[in-house]
């Protein structure tokens, strides 16, 4: 009979620390590709997959600004809220560039990322999304993993698992030319989008939210990784089109409010809330000794101030400066606010004859 019980606590544990221990591995990936840059608060695997599930540019748009999404997490200009992010769309031929931009100041915009399409002579279309150096550093490009080759069953097969029908080996990746929006972009009813917001000007579904810790953010869009490849590492793919993306580099957008943010470890400051400081708020801990700076309503003090006003200590005599109460003037004060002015400071002139006191006395 114990050794049921032990063997049923011991199952008990172990399913309980199982979920537990899933999210950890699931984190620690998540950690393990942080670039430490701005665009860690922008994950381009799910822009990607929101792009290839789009109809439209402007449908395209409005989910990647959306806070219901919770794709975009980008504040470039440091107000503490999510930035728009426009839709910049330029075509040469078949070629096609879907920059996406954050207007940082009045004057200034950034490239953040830029999609190509591009389809060959051979009606080949290629996707990839391109991170801007600026926030994702050089060489960071992602493209959705082609589609495993079919699987023709072996006659001769004699396990328990035979394949029944020829099939792909996985259905979770998407062909490109399939894709609403390459369809879209590539038919005779595709309209250029030209987005007409600006700085301070966006539409109305763009509503001021909160960005939200690196951490936090990059752990809710992890699971979007599963159907591409690329970014940095072993496993970065390269530019299909060279001239499509050299074209588009000749003249992209880069601003110095930015640079000079990312320098100073302006952007850091989202990280911090995500990791365990080394060192304790004051607040937090008590200190052993009293600092010198503290006011006097922390420590007291075993002497009376010298600044300390007269309502503050009470007199053992009574101010022969101040008229008494019971003695009625033979002349109205200007003001009784002064005489509550010379209890607490002497003048070094004689009273007022109308008040009826003395000279300075010793």
């Amino acid at each position: 009979m114990r050794y049921r019980l032990i063997l049923l606590l011991f199952l008990t544990i172990s399913l309980l620390s199982f979920p537990a221990f899933a999210q950890t591995d699931n984190q620690a990936a998540a950690d393990t590709a942080l670039l430490g840059l701005p665009g860690d608060n922008l994950d381009l695997y799910a822009v990607l997959n929101v792009f290839q599930k789009s109809k439209t540019i402007e449908d395209f748009e409005k989910t990647l600004n959306l806070k219901e999404t919770g794709i975009n997490n980008l504040d470039l200009d440091l107000n503490d809220t999510v930035d728009f992010i426009k839709v910049v769309t330029k075509q040469d031929g078949n070629d096609f560039s879907f920059i996406l931009q954050v207007d940082v100041s009045k004057t200034e915009v950034q490239d953040v990322a830029v999609i190509l399409v591009s389809k060959d002579k051979d009606g080949k279309v290629t996707m990839q999304i391109v991170g801007d150096k600026d926030l994702y550093g050089k060489d960071y490009v992602i493209e959705p993993k082609p589609p495993a080759p079919a699987v023709t069953p072996n006659p001769a097969y004699t396990g328990t698992n035979p394949v029944t029908v020829t099939t792909p080996a996985t259905t979770s990746v998407v062909v490109v030319e399939s894709t609403p929006i390459v369809q879209y972009v590539y038919s005779p009813v595709y309209v250029p989008y030209y987005p007409p917001y600006y700085y301070h000007y966006y539409p109305p579904y763009h509503m001021a939210f909160t960005v939200m810790a690196v951490g936090v953010y990059h752990h809710n869009n992890y699971y979007h990784h599963g159907g591409y490849h690329g970014g940095h590492g072993g496993n970065t793919v390269v530019i299909h089109n060279e001239n499509h993306y050299n074209n588009y580099n000749n003249s992209r957008n880069s601003s110095n409010t930015l640079a000079n943010n990312r320098n100073n470890g302006n952007y850091n400051k989202n990280y911090a809330s995500t990791r365990p400081s080394t060192g304790t708020s004051a607040s937090a801990r008590p200190s052993t000794s009293q600092s010198k700076g503290s006011s006097a309503a922390a420590k007291p003090s075993t002497s009376q101030s010298r600044g300390t006003s007269s309502a503050a200590r009470p007199s053992t005599s009574q101010s022969k400066g101040y008229s008494s109460s019971t003695r009625p003037s033979t002349t109205n004060s200007a003001s009784r606010s002064n005489y509550s002015s010379s209890a607490s400071r002497p003048s070094s002139m004689g009273a007022s004859r109308a008040g009826g006191g003395g000279g300075r006395r010793r």
